[in-house]
C-alpha cells in the first residue's frame, strides 16, 4: 500500500496507459509466469469467407497508413465482429469505452475493445474480455497497460 501512496504522491492519478511492466507487478504484487502453449487445447475456430476477403482486401490499408487507430479499424474489429457472429451473437463488442473501475487504484481509462459475455449492447456488464493494442509498436511498451486493465476482474 505504501508503494501505491507513493505512486500517487509522484505522478498523480494514474490511468491504465501510465502502468509499466513493472509498475504494475510492484503495484499489485503480481508474479510474472512464461508459460507456453497456454491455450494450446482451445481448438482452432475457421474464419468465414468474409473475414478472409475482408482481412485480404483491408490489411495493404491498414500497413500503409501505419497508425493504431487503422490497425484497429481494419484488422481487429473485423476479427472481433467474427467472433461475435461465431458466438451466435451471445456475446457484445464495445470500442473505446471509458472502463473506470477503481481510479484509486489507477484502473482508470479508455480501453480499445471489450467483449461482454452477454449480448446486451446498450451498457457493459461483467464479465467481460478487454483486449488492448500493443502502444508504439512495441509489445513489450504496453504489457503493463495491458495487465493494469485484467487486474480488477482477476481478483473479483
Amino acid at each position: 500500500m505504501k508503494e501505491l501512496l507513493s505512486l500517487y504522491q509522484n505522478y498523480g492519478v494514474m490511468a491504465y496507459s501510465d502502468f509499466t511492466l513493472d509498475r504494475v507487478v510492484k503495484t499489485f504484487g503480481l508474479t510474472i509466469s512464461s508459460k507456453v502453449d497456454l491455450y494450446s487445447s482451445v481448438p482452432e475456430l475457421k474464419c468465414s469467407d468474409f473475414l478472409a476477403e475482408t482481412i485480404r482486401y483491408s490489411l495493404p490499408f491498414a500497413l500503409g497508413s501505419n497508425t493504431e487507430k487503422s490497425r484497429s479499424e481494419m484488422i481487429i474489429s473485423p476479427i472481433l465482429l467474427e467472433l461475435i457472429r461465431q458466438l451466435n451473437f451471445q456475446a457484445s463488442l464495445f470500442s473505446g469505452i471509458d472502463f473506470s473501475v477503481d481510479a484509486e487504484r489507477g484502473l482508470n481509462g479508455t480501453c480499445d475493445f471489450l467483449i461482454s459475455r452477454l449480448p446486451e449492447f446498450l451498457m457493459l456488464k461483467a464479465p467481460v474480455i478487454i483486449i488492448v493494442e500493443a502502444n508504439k509498436e512495441n509489445i513489450n511498451a504496453g504489457l503493463g497497460q495491458c495487465i493494469a486493465e485484467m487486474v480488477y476482474f482477476a481478483r473479483a
